[in-house]
């Protein structure tokens, strides 16, 4: 108890979660109705609403809000093995694109993979058969500003190098691709979406997608030497295959391990976001 004569919407998730822990309540089960939790708690069913969606929050419930008892939720599936980005992504993307609300943010050095991974679940919507009410995408990508990591000339000649050049088109082509895709669906579909994006001040080593603030991917860039050409440069660069890079899934309802990833991670995210980022001009 913390001292009030009534629990707090956190004192009934604990006991409901211990619950769940305990077997008391199964997966598929359904709770009692939030007058009948209100009753037995001795606390107003806006009390209860605000705990069966921290606990929809850690994905122990679903159907919450769908005018009917929530279910208890089956256990998260057995973790897989890592799968290369192109692989793994687009199905997560669609899972999470079954939300009524959707919040995609990534660091990524372009957005190449989220622009392709993408494409599968813009087709379920138009094809009818999944429909968000709104899609909210924030993307982390390096300022144009700055000295980048990788990828670099092998024999290094300054920032306006042809390599910079390049780099920096494919990131601006790219966003506006995907930004495009997904503002179609406000005239398309009427649904409710909102594209940002904030200037890193440094290279990301790693890829990271949060989505819906459940699921955290992680890829390491592996670096190699490549060779290209691009507008009559014979390019000679240390470069990433980001497509390639295997993705490590973190899910908060895997266990404590996991979720404490997923919630650092966001936290890690929006504290970039708030501070020393910058606006991103797609030019």
């Amino acid at each position: 108890m913390n001292g009030s004569s009534r629990l707090s919407p956190q004192e009934i998730a604990d006991i409901l979660r211990e619950r769940i822990r305990a077997g008391e309540l199964k997966a598929g089960d359904r709770l009692p109705t939030q007058a009948e939790l209100a009753e037995e708690f001795g606390v107003e069913r806006g009390t209860v609403r605000q705990a069966l969606r921290a606990l929809q929050d850690d994905g122990l419930l679903s159907n919450v809000s769908k005018g009917s008892p929530p279910r208890i939720a089956a256990p998260a599936p057995a973790r897989e093995e890592p799968q290369p980005t192109m692989v793994g992504l687009a199905p997560r993307l669609t899972g999470a694109f079954e939300e009524e609300q959707v919040r995609i943010d990534a660091v990524c050095l372009t957005s190449e993979s989220l622009m392709l991974a993408l494409g599968e679940p813009l087709r379920h919507i138009h094809e009818g058969r999944i429909r968000p009410q709104s899609v909210e995408v924030r993307l982390l990508l390096p300022s144009r500003n700055i000295n980048l990591a990788f990828p670099v000339p092998v024999e290094e000649d300054g920032r306006d190098s042809p390599v910079h050049e390049r780099w920096l088109a494919i990131r601006n082509a790219q966003a506006r691709v995907l930004q495009h895709n997904l503002l179609a669906l406000r005239a398309t579909h009427g649904i409710d979406v909102h594209v940002s994006f904030r200037a890193l001040p440094f290279t990301p080593p790693v890829k990271l997608y949060l989505l819906n603030g459940r699921e955290a991917l992680l890829g390491y860039y592996m670096l190699t030497r490549r060779e290209e050409e691009w507008e009559s440069h014979n390019l000679q660069m240390y470069d990433v295959l980001g497509s390639a890079s295997l993705l490590f899934s973190f899910v908060r309802q895997a266990g404590r391990r996991d979720q404490a990833f997923v919630e650092q991670s966001q936290k890690w995210f929006d504290a970039l976001w708030e501070t020393i980022t910058t606006d991103l001009t797609l030019s």
